[in-house]
């Protein structure tokens, strides 16, 4: 009876030994938790029925949740911007996760120029990393990998930005950040999922993708490279997935110089991208991005970037919550990868500034087209965000064309109004359409009073050749 009642001791303690919690990467030290919020703490153990108890130090409230075949899950409410905390995870043993800020919490996420590192170039590079000191902001780095089905955990780790990380951190997002703790003052936490050269396909779920005749279709123009994903899914199943249900406040976006493969469909997969996102998290949270800059193509003329700014446009208005920081002004015609990363980070800002966080009396978009009046020989733009009047940069506005009926387009001469923009031309008599800075590498010169550039445009929804 003694052997027997060793014998089960043993296997008790053997069993306990054994036994494990563990976390999702994005639970760990010096990680950053969406303020005043319900925060879903979830993991695994390695007992399928255990209780598992979670607390946050800004309390100290116990939360419990049971594991289920191994996962568990709990909602742990955050309290107003502070920190550090800790977070206690109690079972049978106990993990404890320090230096955890309670903030705003963004995805910073796209292709290479929400990758682009100041490493990778940026504009005043050494002064910038030697200022980037903000121990109140954190940096959640995720790998490129991909995946063929969804996973429920990525490799990543948290840090707070240094100098160091910040030379390894997105430009663009940390621009971003930088702009919010400046005029919120609470800590932001950045969750870094980018991947160059990867089309809008790779980024959404694929049967989405696989499952619509037309996004079938256009996924199958793409060309394949060896150094970038091109099924579709395969970045959301290993890069954004394992990040739901993380509550976040929203996403900043970057991503669009690879669809111009196929840039018909972007009017179709971008606002899918958007909606797929949010159906998946469960919350309509902002999603801002970046309007694709100009850039030499195929030459002058080559209009496929255009369709793809045009798509972005279009995205305003079919898909809700959604803001576009314009970058005509701030491109480079012989680098796809334009410097001046500091102004889209603040573009984005303005955006989440204005809508978000309530900051008022600050214009947050340029000029963008809302209607079009023809009074004789001449048509009358109209637009929005352009409240003080529109200004141009340069001795008369360039990149305005019009067309009759015959929908051939001329370069047209264009006056500023007011707040309304005059266009004609002596080779069009019965104007029917404008077009504005319609063509991939355009340098247009129009601007609000703010100084923000509109963004190209067409008054048509005629086929583009």
């Amino acid at each position: 009876m003694k052997r027997i009642i060793i014998f089960i001791s043993v296997i008790t303690l053997s069993l306990s030994v054994s036994a494990k919690i563990w976390l999702p990467a994005v639970f760990s030290d010096n990680m950053v938790l969406q303020q005043k919020s319900e925060a879903m703490i979830w993991g695994w153990t390695t007992s399928s029925n255990e209780k598992i108890t979670v607390s946050g130090s800004w309390n100290n409230q116990l939360v419990t949740g049971k594991a289920y075949q191994g996962v568990w899950s709990v909602k742990l409410s955050t309290p107003a911007a502070g920190g550090p905390f800790e977070i206690t995870v109690m079972g049978h043993d106990t993990l404890v996760l320090h230096n955890v800020m309670i903030g705003e919490v963004w995805i910073c996420s796209g292709q290479s120029n929400m990758e682009m590192t100041p490493d990778w170039g940026l504009q005043n590079k050494e002064e910038e990393i030697k200022n980037a000191r903000y121990p109140e902001m954190r940096f959640f780095f995720i790998p490129r990998h991909k995946a063929n089905t969804p996973q429920d955990d990525t490799p990543g780790y948290w840090t707070e930005c240094t100098p160091e990380t910040m030379r390894h951190f997105s430009s663009a997002g940390y621009f971003f950040g930088r702009e919010l703790i400046r005029k919120l003052h609470v800590p932001v936490g950045l969750v870094y999922s980018n991947w160059g050269g990867t089309p809008v396909e790779v980024w959404i779920k694929d049967s989405l993708i696989m499952n619509d005749p037309v996004l079938k279709e256009a996924a199958a123009e793409l060309q394949p490279r060896p150094w970038w994903p091109e099924k579709p899914g395969a970045a959301w199943n290993a890069m954004i997935h394992p990040l739901i249900p993380f509550n976040i406040a929203g996403v900043i976006w970057y991503q669009g110089e690879s669809n111009t493969q196929n840039a018909w469909s972007y009017y179709r997969s971008f606002p899918l991208l958007i909606t797929s996102w949010r159906e998946a998290w469960k919350k309509e949270f902002p999603f801002y991005y970046v309007q694709i800059a100009p850039y030499r193509y195929k030459g002058r003329d080559s209009l496929d970037a255009a369709v793809v700014r045009d798509a972005q446009l279009k995205t305003l208005s079919v898909v809700p919550h959604t803001g576009m920081a314009v970058t005509m002004d701030i491109g480079n015609l012989t680098d796809i990868h334009p410097k001046n990363k500091q102004e889209v980070g603040r573009r984005l800002a303005l955006w989440a500034l204005a809508n978000d966080y309530g900051i008022s009396g600050t214009e947050y978009s340029g000029p963008l087209f809302k209607s079009l009046e023809v009074k004789g020989k001449k048509a009358i733009l109209y637009f929005d965000h352009a409240d003080g009047g529109l200004v141009k940069k340069g001795k008369q506005l360039t990149d305005f064309f019009i067309a009759g009926k015959d929908r051939k387009f001329y370069p047209a001469k264009a006056l500023i109004k007011g707040n309304t923009v005059v266009v004609y031309s002596a080779k069009v008599r019965e104007p029917v359409a404008v077009r504005y800075a319609f063509y991939d590498a355009a340098l247009p010169n129009l601007f609000n009073k703010a100084g923000l550039p509109a963004s190209p445009f067409r008054t048509d929804e005629w086929e583009v050749k």
